[in-house]
């Protein structure tokens, strides 16, 4: 059945051999992959495809070959217990969707308030209560283009603009390989910082040598610190969308553990608020308050955030607006608090830059850096960040 698709790709000029292809046909007996065409792409890809700069080629070649086709003929289904729960979900048409209005702010928590007081019982497939699989603005597993997510998981919209359940999230780990191209030559552009400023430290062989050939007469010579002297504090956006991006973040993580001496880090998520923290796992009991950070480092320090800026308006520019807790100052109050410590500042954000105009909360998040200083975390951007950082201000 995919021996045309395997010769499909070869005409498009892809390295694909019979031995990557016996593999990928072996993982498909073996069940490694569903029966989606989604799946397959995935797992076709990976069995295929070795070098990453391939990857638009296949993606034009997979598209070609499979136009239209929403599922692999031929796989027995068995379907998995949380597909089958996912089947009391509504699915809403994008008239159905277009028809549900936002309700502001105000309206929402006012509404959220009342059906806590009335509701009585559990719900489902509604549009009024708090329930599940439904479209109101209350509950979970269900769309509504602005609501608070009540328990349960997400359906994957990710439109509610709070969520009232107590999440956990995972550290970024410091000993990730670094595995790509781009953050391998990241790491070198990054090192930019550490020819810069006072010679530091002796240069034991150039002294040996210059006093050789001095006749033994001493002749001392310095060199820069082989470590990174500038000081960097660090914010990282963790949990929720960032999920999607965990992979580069632990990359540059590691990186900037291992070039920075004088490295501070922080997590928070969505926005900075009045506090931030360094373990995920503790983080509604040992928190650091932003104030105490601003108060700690000083504004010689390199300010860098790494995150989507992808979030609800209100979670920048509303009081109570953040998504887990009632914070009594907006986000973009502490934003600025600390563009104005920390002068040099730039913000890495790992989406595509051509979605950013698509994004209302990565405009906002961009006017209050001013001055361009929002860089896709990509080589060209890590580059530019880079550049930008380096300016004396």
């Amino acid at each position: 059945m995919l021996i045309p698709f395997f010769l499909h790709l070869r005409q498009h000029k892809l390295p694909v051999s019979t031995k990557e292809f016996l593999t990928l046909l072996d993982g498909l007996q073996q069940r490694v992959c569903g029966h989606s065409i989604d799946d397959f792409y995935v797992f076709s890809r990976t069995c295929l495809i070795k070098d990453e700069s391939h990857y638009d080629r296949f993606d034009k070649a997979f598209g070609s070959y499979f136009s239209g086709v929403t599922e692999i003929p031929g796989l027995d289904v068995d379907l998995p217990e949380d597909w089958l729960k996912a089947l009391a979900t509504k699915h809403l048409s994008a008239e159905e969707k277009a028809a549900l209005q936002k309700l502001g702010w105000d309206s929402l928590m006012e509404e959220f308030k009342k059906r806590l007081e009335e509701q009585k019982g559990r719900h489902q497939g509604g549009s009024k209560w708090v329930g599940t699989g439904g479209s109101s603005p209350f509950g979970n597993a269900g769309y509504h283009p602005e609501g608070i997510r009540v328990g349960g998981e997400s359906a994957g919209n990710r439109t509610a603009v709070k969520v009232w359940e107590k999440r956990e999230f995972r550290n970024l780990d410091d000993s990730v390989e670094i595995g790509t191209r781009n953050i391998k030559v990241a790491l070198r552009r990054l090192r930019r910082f550490a020819r810069e400023g006072a010679v530091e430290e002796l240069d034991l062989e150039g002294t040996i040598s210059a006093t050789a050939r001095n006749a033994g007469w001493l002749d001392l010579h310095m060199r820069p610190e082989r470590h990174n002297a500038v000081k960097v504090l660090m914010f990282f956006d963790i949990g929720g969308s960032m999920d999607d991006h965990i992979k580069v973040c632990e990359e540059l993580f590691s990186a900037s553990r291992t070039e920075f001496k004088h490295l501070e880090y922080f997590y928070f998520h969505n926005c900075v608020y009045d506090h931030v923290w360094r373990d995920a796992y503790r983080r509604h009991s040992e928190r650091t308050p932003t104030l105490d950070v601003i108060h700690t480092y000083g504004p010689d320090y390199k300010l860098i955030f790494v995150g989507d800026a992808t979030m609800s308006p209100y979670e920048i520019l509303q009081p109570g607006g953040a998504i887990e807790y009632m914070n009594d100052e907006p986000g973009a109050n502490w934003l600025r608090r600390l563009l104005d410590t920390y002068p040099s500042a730039a913000w890495l954000n790992p989406e595509p830059e051509r979605l950013w105009e698509y994004r209302q909360s990565i405009r906002i998040i961009r006017d209050i850096l001013g001055q361009e200083r929002m860089y896709p975390l990509t080589l060209d951007g890590l580059s530019r960040a880079i550049s930008a950082l380096s300016k004396k201000r």
